[in-house]
């Protein structure tokens, strides 16, 4: 999508991981950016980068777009202080589900909210040059989708919206839009509840194999990252049927790993829970 004018973009949190990241991407369009940022080390970043910084107060005043790029638990105090200011039809950008579900941002009936969350880069993405395979989180070389709520019937901000995440997080294949409840059960139930647990297992399974039986570490790696490709592709895409034995150690590895009322994750009860940790909101926690 091309805008018939450049918009203008303020950037609260310019200077942290994802807003160092996202800056990178916008810099290199067309559009007005106003970099703000309220730590002094990642002042310095943003500087050091090349990019002016902006009192945030002014940055936001004209914006057609505000990006909050700052931690989950700093949302609620943030939008307090930024959204007052914001012009009407301006729009709200977040890049986690977690602060829109659980209802801690700050809301003006006159104010669009969006929030947009990057995929990464697809393990099953078909990679063609160096740069993409060492872009293993996205927004550089490799492309990725996007899972993106927008909460207003407006499809012309929401469609200013998908510009700007397009960019942000570009290369981008798709913007899938979805409810912010179904964004927030993509993550964190789905992705981070399991898929990084799953992972930070892995590591642990890895570390046991050997430091305690004393597998040699390069043999390991070796087997695990191998077969989790296996696993992966035939569990996920169908490739390949695991072999009758490997069904039996599958059997055994849910019996003894995986508890039986693990799905109870997904109940919007647990999904509170785990927000309200997340977010350190005792107050939502049921």
């Amino acid at each position: 999508m091309i805008m018939a004018s450049p918009l203008e973009i303020a950037l609260v949190g310019a200077g942290g991981k994802m807003g160092m990241r996202i800056s990178d991407n916008l810099q290199r369009t067309g559009h007005v950016v106003h970099y703000s940022e309220n730590s002094p080390a990642a002042q310095r970043r943003v500087v050091e980068a090349g990019r002016q910084l902006s009192d945030p107060d002014t940055a936001v005043r004209d914006a057609d777009v505000v990006i909050l790029a700052v931690p989950d638990i700093a949302l609620g105090v943030v939008s307090q202080a930024v959204v007052p200011l914001l012009r009407p039809d301006a729009i709200v950008l977040t890049l986690d589900p977690a602060a829109a579900y659980a209802g801690v941002l700050h809301k003006r009936d006159d104010v669009h909210y969006a929030v947009a969350h990057p995929c990464h880069p697809s393990v099953f993405l078909e990679r063609s040059t160096p740069e993409e395979y060492a872009d293993s989180f996205g927004g550089v070389a490799a492309p990725q989708d996007v899972v993106a709520a927008f909460e207003s019937d407006a499809p012309a901000r929401r469609e200013i919206a998908e510009t700007i995440i397009r960019i942000m997080y570009g290369p981008v294949i798709d913007v899938h839009w979805v409810t912010v409840k179904q964004l927030a059960v993509l993550e964190p139930t789905l992705v981070e509840t399991v898929a990084c647990m799953v992972g930070d297992l892995l590591r642990e399974a890895l570390a046991e194999t050997v430091n305690t039986v004393g597998v040699p570490e390069p043999a390991a790696r070796a087997m695990l990252y191998g077969h989790v490709q296996v696993a992966l592709s035939n569990t996920l895409r169908g490739a390949n049927p695991f072999s009758d034995a490997c069904r039996i150690a599958m059997d055994y590895g849910h019996e003894t790993i995986i508890r039986t009322d693990w799905k109870k994750i997904f109940d919007d009860s647990e999904l509170d829970r785990v927000i309200a940790r997340m977010l350190r909101l005792e107050s939502v926690e049921s």
